[in-house]
């Protein structure tokens, strides 16, 4: 795109752009989808009607019962692309984070199994001196 018709559009959006709240309020309402239109605002709501399928017309496209048996081959491949798309969202912690992560775990870990390890023995003897 050339320059000029960037500044064009860029000129044109800061001209139309509403500056008090009514006039965004009558550009949001003028940018309703088409279905909205023709609907009167609060009519469904106050007559206390619910919407049926007759005023709605066909169904959505995945609705039509298309759906049919999918390959386990098609669902593994969907299932490992989602897998790697979430995979790129994480944020990796550095070499040194890691490290000290580890440390803390290992740490916590040792101190856990002393416990356990210690409240064993001592129920262990308990239980010969009370039973003999």
């Amino acid at each position: 795109m050339s320059e000029d018709r960037e500044q064009e559009r860029n000129g044109a959006r800061d001209s139309a752009r509403p500056s008090s709240a009514a006039a965004r309020r009558e550009r949001r309402g003028s940018a309703r989808p088409a279905g909205r239109k023709g609907r009167v605002e609060g009519s469904a709501a106050a007559a206390g009607s619910t919407r049926t399928t007759e005023s709605k017309g066909r169904p959505t496209p995945s609705r039509d019962g298309r759906q049919g048996r999918v390959s386990p081959f098609r669902k593994a491949g969907r299932f490992l692309r989602e897998v790697v798309a979430e995979l790129r969202k994480v944020i990796w912690p550095t070499r040194k984070a890691l490290m000290t992560y580890t440390l803390v775990v290992l740490v916590f870990v040792s101190v856990m199994v002393a416990f356990v390890a210690g409240v064993d023995v001592l129920f262990a003897k308990g239980v010969l001196w009370l039973f003999g």
